[in-house]
């Protein structure tokens, strides 16, 4: 539980964890059997007839919503102490989260306890539906479906699944610093020339051709996306993974400048920075294991089971995908870092230049005043100059928590119309939010200017359009 203090007095508290549970309300029908229902809740040490009651009053809420509308049952449920989001992913499969509401806590004197204060309002229900739905897509990727988990063994395969994935993950839920962004799930792409771009697909077929048991490559640089061969879907998930998850644990000190062209010391393509983050550590090790995580695809009609190898060399990291089927062993593992390592380290390389000549033709960076998110729901490219860095643990952005709560609340203006449209609010000392809406595209724009005025405001978001954006926001 985090707090802010203000001044000596008050304490703020932003909105934490209270409860996630999952259960199955087929699956304990008669009353006494009501444990049975329950898969999975977290905190696992509350009495059992607490979580029973839990459980019961969900499903007497979303039973009782469903007399009104039968085909959408409830989403969430305010109260003033917290918030309740309901999601059934699969038939008869309830998904339940509880965030407390951030709270206020007022010193009283006389030696009384503080007055809490709860703010209702200032949690977004898009925000944290979409938190939860993640919370399913992320168990997915790595278990496949509840009912895979059933067919295979039971009650008591899935409640194993269950407990071993989300015990861990919840534990990476960072409430206080969910955004717009969680909603979107999108990708951020790299900016690649032509020529670059070829190399890298010409990269990836050599490899798909040599290794033939690759079904799938993806190929990122910095953290940001060039190239997949996966569903729009999978991918989104799988980079989500990559990026918050995966690529923090394993991040280099050699962020600073290794990147730099290493040709001179390439002599015969012997020298490469290139090792696995997923699979062997070592592969000189004697001992070393060749054990990869696996994932769940889906195909056109099903799932399919994949091996993760997630090869990386200075910023740019490959991710190979074999099916599950075929027994990785070392002799393959070995083939793959020497093709790949010094390949991989020499694009590495070349995109480190041709970022650095871009940078330097578009002249020096100077503090915009503006700041925007912008999004695209046919390829999910997202692009936030807002957030400075996603780590393991926190989400660091640089404009006030409002301002975004400002940015969430038009987004689910425009999610209630399918007509294009633009928003623009006047917010507190000298900022605006711009928010425009055209052809799936969305960009949401903070702009911080002393006494301007609407004319102004809209010519420097046209502005913006033409110089970033080439124009794509034809709203006028």
């Amino acid at each position: 539980m985090s707090s802010i203090c203000a001044g000596m007095q008050d304490k703020q508290y932003t909105p934490s964890l209270l409860s996630f549970f999952i259960y199955n309300p087929t699956f304990g029908p008669r009353e006494g059997e009501e444990e049975k229902k329950i898969l999975f809740y977290h905190p696992s040490d509350i009495e059992k007839n607490e979580k029973i009651r839990n459980v019961g009053l969900c499903e007497a809420i979303v039973q009782f919503t469903r007399t009104f509308c039968p085909t959408k049952p409830a989403k969430s449920l305010h109260t003033q102490k917290n918030r309740q989001f309901f999601f059934e992913p699969e038939d008869n499969f309830w998904i339940v989260m509880v965030v407390r509401n951030p709270m206020i806590e007022k010193p009283n004197k006389d030696g009384k306890p503080p007055t809490i204060e709860y703010q209702e309002e200032e949690i977004l229900d898009t925000v944290y539906s979409a938190v939860v739905r993640q919370c399913y897509s992320m168990y997915k990727l790595f278990n496949g479906t509840f009912g895979r988990a059933m067919e295979a063994g039971g009650v008591e395969l899935l409640i194993q699944k269950l407990e071993k994935f989300f015990y861990r993950y919840l534990q990476t839920l960072h409430l206080q610093s969910c955004d717009l962004l969680d909603v979107f799930g999108g990708i951020s792409f790299f900016p690649l020339d032509k020529m670059t771009y070829l190399k890298i697909q010409s990269f990836v077929n050599r490899v798909e051709e040599s290794l033939s048991l690759i079904k799938y490559t993806a190929f990122l640089y910095n953290d940001q996306l060039i190239w997949s061969g996966l569903e729009q879907d999978d991918m989104r998930i799988l980079y989500k993974y990559l990026t918050t998850s995966l690529f923090p644990r394993h991040s280099e000190p050699e962020l600073a400048g290794r990147d730099s062209p290493l040709r001179p010391e390439v002599a015969g393509n012997l020298l490469h920075y290139g090792r696995f983050l997923t699979g062997p550590t070592n592969l000189k090790d004697p001992e070393a294991k060749f054990r990869f995580p696996k994932i769940f695809v889906s195909t056109g009609d099903g799932y399919e089971e994949l091996h993760l190898i997630v090869y990386k060399a200075m910023s740019a990291a490959a991710c190979f995908m074999v099916s599950a089927s075929v027994e990785l062993t070392r002799e393959f593992c070995e083939q793959l870092d020497s093709l790949v390592g010094p390949q991989l380290t020499l694009l590495a390389s070349d995109i480190c230049e041709q970022f650095t000549i871009n940078r330097r033709i578009s002249g020096p960076e100077k503090e915009p005043q503006f700041k925007f998110i912008y999004f695209n729901h046919m390829n999910l490219a997202e692009k936030s100059t807002i957030h400075m860095r996603k780590t393991a643990s926190v989400c660091l952005t640089s404009v006030h928590p409002d301002l975004m709560k400002i940015l969430g609340d038009i987004n689910c203006d425009f999610a209630r119309v399918d007509e294009d449209e633009e928003i623009i609010v006047k917010a507190m000392t000298d900022y605006w939010v711009v928010g425009k809406k055209s052809d799936q595209r969305e960009l949401y724009v903070i702009l911080n200017q002393k006494n301007a005025n609407l004319i102004e405001v809209n010519e420097e978001v046209k502005r913006l359009c033409a110089t970033q954006f080439n124009n794509i926001f034809f709203l006028d």
